[in-house]
């Protein structure tokens, strides 16, 4: 990954992740930053705020230090944190006008899909979908109000790759900004404002948290547009989806471990799939580090590595696929994805009845144990 600078100095990723946002802290000298868990701060007679902060809705000083690593470590002007991945990227979608369109890639979360099913058209907002990757298909999927162009990639839970730039060289000719949910590469695999996106949304949740044990969510701009940030920050201060500072810490203390987590997480992944692509009981292995997937190529090409995430589907179907589930000893039957452990989850009976994902397939996160009793624990379940 390229250097960058810092303080003056041209330094590479690893060293912006552990150093951002910990400057050490001026009052004690501490070298871990501190928590500042106050709700409310000192501020003058006629409501003068000489120190910077005035109440917890607002900002506070743990939350500034995370939104000023995430800014680097993704390479933007700004960030803002919010209490969940849903929570950043409806913050985003209740800024445009009423009368906008936003288009959605065909594969995307299905939050992310409920929202603009459920909520764009009560707030005055037109939503469709169509597959990015069709150069036709999503050309003429643009309108005169395409204010905003939604992708993700690697996708969920399909793990389809998009190419960000051509992507984002078309929302931009037709006057719409591109939207990145960046969750499963990181930035430390994948640099979508580098790219061209001009909005990297992030459920901090999985793997910038990277333990299982925090809930968030942030947005990082290419560029600090002063109209843009406005509205984000009055939207997420007039409806309360802000990050707590004890979360904001946790992420931040994240990010420092993020890159060694994701070498880990994507040869695992690596392994885990070379083991399974190709066998009998296999109806597909969804996997970009995989030769024959589709998107190999592009994924070489934006990718510093192909990520923890494995998606396959089973060639007896459903039920088939439950069983190898309910058979596993080490991969965990649980939601969410990003933390140290394996987790698997059966996506069309997660999400519920309007699910997209085919009822065959089985999402696995790779987590950091090591390869061989993954793959061990994946072939004894297949049967083996």
């Amino acid at each position: 990954m390229c250097p960058r600078e810092k303080g003056g100095t041209r330094v590479h990723f690893e060293t912006i992740a552990v150093h951002a946002g910990a400057e050490v802290d001026p009052a004690t000298g501490a070298v871990a930053p501190p928590i500042h868990l106050s709700t409310t701060f000192e501020h003058g007679p006629a409501g003068e705020v000489p120190r910077g902060y005035l109440y917890i809705r607002e900002s506070n000083p743990t939350q500034t230090r995370l939104e000023q690593a995430l800014a680097a470590v993704e390479g933007g002007e700004a960030a803002l944190v919010f209490a969940s991945g849903m929570a950043a990227g409806t913050a985003y979608l209740q800024t445009l006008p009423a009368g906008s369109h936003v288009l959605f890639h065909r594969d995307i979360y299905y939050g992310f899909r409920t929202l603009a099913h459920d909520y764009l058209p009560r707030w005055g907002v037109e939503a469709s979908a169509v597959d990015l990757a069709d150069e036709q298909a999503f050309a003429a999927a643009m309108r005169p109000a395409t204010r905003l162009v939604w992708a993700e990639t690697p996708t969920n839970p399909r793990l389809e790759v998009l190419d960000l730039h051509r992507i984002a060289e078309t929302a931009h000719a037709h006057g719409a900004s591109l939207l990145v949910d960046g969750t499963l590469a990181t930035p430390a695999l994948q640099r979508p404002l580098e790219l061209g996106a001009d909005i990297v949304l992030h459920s901090t949740t999985k793997y910038l948290g990277g333990h299982s044990d925090v809930q968030g969510g942030a947005l990082v701009l290419r560029r600090r547009d002063p109209e843009i940030a406005a509205r984000l920050d009055q939207v997420r201060h007039d409806l309360g989806a802000v990050a707590s500072p004890f979360n904001s810490w946790l992420i931040l203390r994240g990010l420092r471990s993020l890159t060694c987590r994701m070498e880990r997480h994507a040869a695992n992944a690596m392994a885990v799939a070379g083991a399974l692509a190709g066998r009998p009981e296999m109806a597909a292995v969804y996997y970009p580090g995989l030769p024959h997937h589709p998107g190999h190529d592009i994924a070489r090409r934006q990718m510093r590595a192909f990520g923890g995430m494995v998606s396959f589907r089973l060639a007896g179907g459903r039920e088939h696929a439950l069983r190898v589930a309910g058979r596993l000893r080490l991969f965990l039957n649980a939601t969410s994805l990003g933390g140290s452990e394996s987790l698997i989850e059966h996506r069309a009976s997660a999400e519920g009845a309007h699910s997209t994902a085919p009822p065959d397939l089985l999402r696995a996160s790779i987590g950091l144990e090591h390869p061989d009793d993954l793959v061990a624990d994946l072939l004894q379940a297949l049967g083996d």
